[in-house]
């Protein structure tokens, strides 16, 4: 955005300043209008500079009395009647101006009407001088109702982003202590076994908290730093499995400048890890597959089954970190990722397609 369209927009935002550019603009607009008809500039802008007093009172009060307080009340009969009365008074008060002070100025042979005869033509002062009144007093409120419709949408589309963002913030807070719940669980059992790899393990503990704690509230991170996260996480892992685990990661980036919301993946990961790896004692394996191109991101996660399956299988809607997942993308990327699950008796497999394309 431009510094002059900035400029622009604060002073519209400015109630007074952007009044003051309609009359204005009005002004402008109705004088040269009424010139090139006439050819007599002076005597047109005073016709509308005598008018003007009465045109900002009649639109005021239509603006911020009778249609918010009769109107929009549906007290449309004192509505009516207010706007019959008041339409007399300022259509009597224009032509009394126009007749008393404008045209004095540049009429010299002509007989002034007196109040009262201004008062007892009622036909005239309706027919002629209530549109003069008050056919910019309609368009100042039909201006006025289109801001306020738009200003109560922004403040919709602003509620509706900041209870995404919050429930964003509640999923993310849940996925974390899952996170940290299943990796001091691991923890635990190397300190029993009293294993060399616990202070490992504690080191990476450390890295990944230091990332889920102060970089995931961001909206969104490099993918690189994803990538990061997901190698902590497998390293964490493999420490404590050793060599009975086979794990493969794979990834290619088009380019580091690709942006994708925090925690969106790290799930699928843990999934294969607490459901393949955990309780397969033969041959435990797990693949994962990244690759990020023109900003579509196909991320592919396949773990196998231990051959004696729970009665209660746990599928992709089992953990909490799962079921965050699919709220997350439906937030994070509405009608821009496609996720397909496939759950044989030997394999898991999670195959993600997301536009990261902003």
């Amino acid at each position: 955005m431009s510094r002059g369209s900035t400029f622009m927009d604060r002073i519209l935002e400015n109630k007074v300043f952007s009044h003051i550019i309609f009359w204005m603009v009005y002004m402008v607009f109705s004088t040269t209008l009424a010139t090139m008809n006439s050819g007599r500039f002076s005597e047109e802008l005073i016709k509308y500079l005598v008018l003007l007093p009465t045109q900002l009172i009649a639109s005021y009060v239509l603006i911020y009395f009778q249609v918010p307080k009769l109107s929009m009340k549906k007290k449309y009969l004192f509505f009516f009647l207010s706007l019959i009365f008041f339409g007399y008074i300022f259509s009597a008060m224009a032509r009394f101006n126009m007749v008393h002070i404008a045209e004095p100025l540049f009429r010299k042979d002509f007989v002034q009407e007196s109040l009262v005869e201004i008062l007892s033509d009622v036909y005239y002062l309706l027919a002629v001088y209530f549109p003069s009144v008050y056919g910019v007093a309609f368009i100042l409120l039909i201006i006025h109702m289109l801001k306020k419709r738009s200003d109560a949408q922004q403040q919709i589309e602003i509620l509706k982003k900041e209870k995404a963002t919050n429930e964003l913030k509640f999923l993310r807070a849940q996925i974390q202590p899952h996170f940290l719940f299943n990796t001091l669980n691991n923890l635990y059992a190397l300190t029993l076994t009293k294993s060399d790899l616990a202070p490992q393990v504690v080191l990476k503990l450390s890295e990944l908290l230091d990332f889920i704690l102060y970089q995931s509230n961001q909206a969104t991170i490099s993918i690189e730093k994803e990538i990061e996260l997901i190698q902590g996480f497998i390293d964490l892992e493999s420490l404590r499995y050793g060599d009975i685990l086979k794990v493969t990661f794979d990834h290619k980036i088009d380019t580091t400048q690709t942006k994708i919301s925090p925690l969106i993946l790290l799930p699928f990961v843990e999934n294969a890890f607490k459901h393949g790896a955990a309780g397969n004692n033969e041959d435990p394996t797990i693949d994962i597959q990244l690759n990020v191109e023109n900003g579509t991101l196909d991320f592919r996660v396949c773990n196998n089954k231990p051959k004696i399956v729970a009665k209660k299988k746990e599928n992709m809607s089992g953990g909490i970190g799962t079921q965050n997942l699919k709220r997350q993308l439906e937030l994070n990327y509405p009608e821009k990722y496609h996720l397909d699950v496939q759950d044989s008796e030997e394999e898991y497999i999670i195959s993600l397609t997301l536009d990261l394309n902003q």
